[in-house]
């Protein structure tokens, strides 16, 4: 059986091979919603199937974005993935993922592959940029979106939350309840200072203690990211003799495990030890109690980037602050802080 070429489509639609086209990509040009349902009636009928490979090669341009995240295993990172592939499908595109496990060098060997693979553009949730990321991107001349963090190894476009901002509004929020004060579970040693959610969120807290007339000395706590070691920090910390009254952490992962501490240690949560955490994540709502914290939209986030990535003009000229697309936060009030 011969196989069906786009010229068959056209011929059979009435059509040209360049309005085909714009139907399969969705553009550049639009397409009258008559011919479009003659063309897609066509292709059904036909069973015509385009050649990805050979579009790819002709235009130098997969339908494929490039996705590298810090971890996928961790709710927060899943449920982002998950945004920017829905985003990316309604474009047309597909994505691949890549787990950089925060490493710098498996940072570079997905920004390596994927852009070989010559990716319509790249979204990088970078934990540390280092210089040979950044040299790589140069080198490709890619586009590429920031989304989450920004690094300050590379000055591309960036979409990220107000993350100082909504830490400040849960800190707050907790000290409002009367509590005497608030500690923090923060990053590691090895977290940025610069550019990464997490210190803004250890930042965020300093200024709401600061504007309660409250020191923060030796009330910030290092954890790792995750529910499994915040869980055993959380053991240590609630087990010794100066344990707070209220607990922000920089991540719901760790608001987890944290409150799994509490829970072996028969420790009331909200009745002896409040709690708030950051990124509502979907289990944050059915965590034991659940979990107050301040989420962000991640579903516009992801839109955006996908857009951003995709649209040409992304490397406008202007100032880092201009390059910076400003999500807000937003407060979510549950029961682990004290509230009915």
């Amino acid at each position: 059986m011969a196989k069906v070429t786009r010229d068959d489509v056209a011929r059979l639609a009435g059509t040209s091979t360049a309005v085909v086209s714009y139907v399969i990509n969705n553009g550049p040009r639009p397409v009258a919603p008559a011919t479009r349902e003659r063309v897609l009636a066509a292709i059904k009928e036909l069973g015509y199937r385009p050649d990805r490979v050979a579009q790819a090669m002709a235009s130098r341009r997969t339908d494929l974005i490039g996705l590298i995240v810090p971890d996928a295993r961790q709710p927060f990172f899943a449920e982002m993935a998950h945004a920017v592939e829905w985003a990316a499908s309604e474009r047309g595109k597909m994505v691949l993922v890549g787990n950089s496990d925060y490493v710098g060098e498996r940072e570079v060997h997905y920004l390596r592959a994927f852009l070989g693979m010559r990716v319509s553009g790249l979204i990088l949730v970078s934990h540390a940029l280092n210089d040979n990321a950044a040299a790589e991107i140069d080198a490709w001349d890619a586009r590429v979106v920031l989304l989450h963090e920004r690094p300050e190894a590379i000055d591309d476009v960036a979409v990220v939350t107000d993350d100082l901002g909504g830490a400040q509004l849960a800190v707050r929020h907790l000290l409002e309840h009367g509590y005497a004060y608030v500690a923090c579970m923060g990053g590691t040693a090895e977290t940025p200072s610069v550019g990464d959610p997490v210190s803004d969120h250890v930042e965020g807290w300093r200024r709401a203690m600061q504007e309660a007339g409250l020191p923060t000395e030796g009330r910030l706590f290092e954890a790792p990211y995750n529910r499994y070691d915040a869980y055993r920090v959380g053991l240590e910390l609630l087990a010794g003799p100066q344990r707070p009254p209220a607990i922000f952490c920089s991540t719901d992962d760790q608001a987890i495990g944290l409150l799994r501490a509490a829970r072996e240690l028969r420790i009331d949560v909200p009745g002896e030890l409040a709690v708030a955490g950051f990124d509502d994540i979907k289990e944050a709502d059915l965590a034991d109690p659940p979990l107050t914290t301040v989420a962000s939209d991640r579903s516009a986030m992801a839109r955006a980037a996908v857009d951003l990535v995709l649209d040409d003009g992304l490397r406008v000229a202007g100032s880092r602050r201009e390059r910076l697309k400003l999500f807000p936060s937003q407060l979510v009030v549950r029961q682990s802080c004290g509230c009915a």
